[in-house]
């Protein structure tokens, strides 16, 4: 398309507007993902460690080495592939780059129809 031309844009009448869902509030479990809220829980740390990284204008491989990994190790974690990283790791990598982790457990609350996990951010 060439510059300033504009697109043109079809609807067809009568068409059925697109249904509209209202978000648990976690993109795992509307995607019906097993295990959502661990899955929740992980991405929550993987943002943390990526604040941090950035916050300390760290390349991916001063961050590696801060890490104990390869360069492209850090390079899935801020893409958000989670997959090969543990929670235990994420912490690990959490106190690496200078955080405390605290870990609370307490019963569910009564209005709760499922057990959570979930990262609190403090400070």
């Amino acid at each position: 398309m060439r510059s300033g031309a504009r697109a043109k844009v079809e609807t067809k009448r009568g068409a059925a507007a697109p249904r509209i869902e209202r978000s648990s509030g976690n993109v795992f479990e509307d995607l019906g993902l097993p295990d959502a809220a661990a899955l929740l829980a992980k991405s929550e740390l993987v943002s943390r460690i990526c604040d941090i990284i950035v916050k300390r204008g760290l390349t991916q491989a001063q961050a590696a080495k801060i890490l104990g990994v390869n360069q492209p190790k850090v390079s899935a974690l801020m893409r958000g592939n989670l997959d090969g990283f543990s929670s235990d790791r994420l912490f690990r990598f959490l106190n690496a780059l200078g955080s405390d982790i605290e870990i609370a457990v307490k019963p569910r609350a009564r209005s709760s129809k499922r057990p959570r996990i979930r990262v609190v951010k403090q400070g």
